[in-house]
């Protein structure tokens, strides 16, 4: 058992006022057995109220507005969590019986989503890898973990690379990225061997500074093995999730889990800052006040004509039409 205290600061800035500012916030961390939430401060400009609902994963998320004029949108989290260790998944089940529960799950509506999987330029690569380390004789957590340890042997951790919108295509080219990429290739191979598999977000907690990644939030897949439920593999650090990972939501992929997504009326140039600080007892990373943020990306755009609002209605249109 472990408690740990995050603050997570969301900033944006844009370089001139901006209005309607509507938002989906996913900051609320999941409770269960394994997971208790002590407390949880949440403080956003302008203080507009919260609607706070559960989503269709259970998640619970929350919806706010800001309609005035405003320069800058700080959203400051702090929570204060209790993980509890997680056991493996019980190894007294022949692998032919866990399989057959797996196939009858496939039009289970609970686990639908888990199973769908993922169209891309490069599907027939990832999937002859998988199919060279999809052995029916081994359980799906063995081969499951098994696909884990590939990505993290085959692609390396490296910073700067990617973005929360490259591709898969791009990634598995690169054979590199962050924890979101190393998720989603594990999260695209899990579900080619037929096991239900989902997107996690949340934080990875520091100890030794053994783990890549830690600190900060992270990404990890949740795999759902036979007679036992839900299970977290994390790609990029190559083990089962642990008392050190704490889940904000859970979802089919990144943008079910995004911690905070919105649009609003203005100029669409803008700055997002992301600041992590995780207290855990004697160990703690530099103080929040004090550290540069870990994440910092920039939209630039010399056509003050174009806005986010504009541009999602755009979208929206686009879909509609398809």
């Amino acid at each position: 058992m472990a408690t740990y205290r995050i603050k997570h600061i969301t900033r944006y800035t844009y370089n001139a006022a901006v209005i309607d500012s509507a938002n989906q916030i996913m900051l609320y961390p999941i409770e269960d057995e394994f997971q208790e939430v002590k407390n949880h401060t949440l403080v956003i400009s302008c203080n507009p109220p919260i609607d706070v609902y559960e989503d269709f994963f259970g998640n619970r998320a929350g919806l706010f507005t800001i309609v005035i004029p405003h320069h800058e949108l700080n959203i400051f989290s702090e929570i204060e969590v209790t993980t509890h260790p997680i056991t493996p998944p019980p190894d007294n089940i022949s692998a032919e019986d866990q399989w057959n529960h797996v196939n009858t799950m496939r039009d289970e509506y609970a686990y639908l989503d888990f199973f769908i999987k993922e169209s891309f330029h490069k599907s027939n690569e990832v999937l002859t890898e998988v199919n060279d380390r999809l052995n029916f004789s081994l359980t799906p957590f063995q081969v499951a973990m098994n696909m884990s340890s590939f990505v993290y042997s085959q692609f390396e951790y490296k910073q700067g690379i990617t973005s929360v919108e490259t591709k898969i295509d791009e990634v598995w080219n690169l054979k590199a990225g962050v924890c979101q990429d190393f998720a989603h290739i594990l999260l695209v191979m899990l579900r080619m061997a037929g096991i239900p598999a989902r997107y996690v977000s949340g934080y990875i907690c520091p100890r030794n500074k053994d783990l890549r990644g830690e600190g900060a939030t992270h990404a990890w897949v949740d795999a759902y093995i036979p007679h036992h439920g839900w299970i977290g593999l994390d790609p990029t650090n190559n083990c089962i999730v642990s008392d050190r990972h704490v889940r904000l939501a859970v979802g089919r992929n990144f943008s079910d889990c995004t911690p905070v997504k919105g649009t609003y009326k203005g100029p669409s140039e803008h700055t997002l800052e992301v600041s992590v600080s995780i207290e855990n007892g004697a160990i703690k990373t530099a103080d929040i006040n004090e550290s540069a943020p870990f994440f910092t990306y920039q939209v630039r755009n010399q056509n003050s004509e174009t806005n986010s609002y504009r541009r999602y209605l755009e979208m929206q249109q686009q879909q509609q039409q398809q």
